[in-house]
């Protein structure tokens, strides 16, 4: 069983649901991010997203286009990546999930990249613009499965019930689903519908359901997690990084996410 199965099946036990936390890697720098994934998981993040830098993130907001860009400008590749992670693997074993856009490792070459993400101890990927319609168009889903990297698909609101039995039944890991329609980004409310929409998806799979795009503050981590088995933040955790430096940053960073992993709790 992989890291993520089993974060899942250990917060069942406990009737807890899932934080899910988003940074960019590479920002500031990579020394910076290999600091701050222990730093997330001892505050209470349960599995850690770590987005892949790239120069036209389309399905991105703008604080996470300009984290990005800070990456970028520091030089930030995945090779580099896959090497900070393999190196943090030495001292912990945080579920870790790459989330971004195929262009990068179509570049990097997919058996390469799946082979060497295995490897460094990446547990799965989410990559926006690669539906399960074409995940396996030059193999690439296929050789994931093979080596035990979970492949992680988006559901949202506009998702009909072709696309819902489609990613359910190739998803693995669990089934991220986006809370409102657009870019990434915080929110002040959580939609309404939301749990009428995910009811959808419950009755379709097993696999855990976790809401992202939007989530800003705990209550709105709550509110979400008890629609589903956890929440994803990211673009109110990545400005931090845009505002502080150093130990503020890791004050603050800690301070959110204990937070937020307190909200996650009352929504048991």
């Amino acid at each position: 069983m992989g890291r993520i199965a089993a974060t899942f099946r250990e917060l069942k036990k406990k009737n807890e649901k899932a934080l899910v936390t988003f940074i960019t890697a590479g920002d500031p720098d990579l020394a910076t991010t290999a600091e701050m994934i222990p730093e997330l998981a001892r505050a209470g993040a349960d599995i850690i997203e770590l987005g892949l830098p790239f120069s036209d993130p389309m399905a991105d907001g703008p604080t996470i286009q300009l984290s990005s860009e800070r990456a970028l400008a520091s030089k930030t590749t995945l090779p580099g990546i896959l090497e900070m992670v393999r190196s943090l693997r030495q001292s912990s074993q945080v579920p870790i999930v790459l989330m971004g856009y195929y262009n990068p490792i179509l570049s990097y070459g997919l058996e390469r990249f799946v082979t060497d993400a295995v490897s460094a101890g990446i547990d799965g990927v989410i990559l926006v613009d690669l539906p399960p319609e074409e995940a396996d168009a030059e193999g690439f889903y296929t050789l994931a499965r093979e080596k035990g990297l979970d492949v992680i698909f988006l559901l949202a609101p506009t998702s009909d019930r072709q696309r819902i039995d489609r990613v359910t039944r190739k998803g693995r890991g669990f089934i991220y689903y986006v809370s409102v329609t657009g870019v990434t980004g915080a929110r002040k409310d959580v939609s309404a519908s939301l749990g009428d929409e995910m009811r959808s998806v419950r009755e379709a799979t097993a696999l855990p359901l976790v809401v992202g795009f939007g989530i800003s503050d705990p209550q709105q981590a709550k509110a979400c997690a008890q629609q589903g088995d956890g929440a994803v933040v990211g673009s109110a955790l990545v400005k931090l990084f845009e505002k502080y430096k150093g130990q503020e940053l890791k004050d603050n960073v800690r301070d959110f996410v204990a937070a937020l992993k307190r909200g996650i709790l009352d929504a048991a």
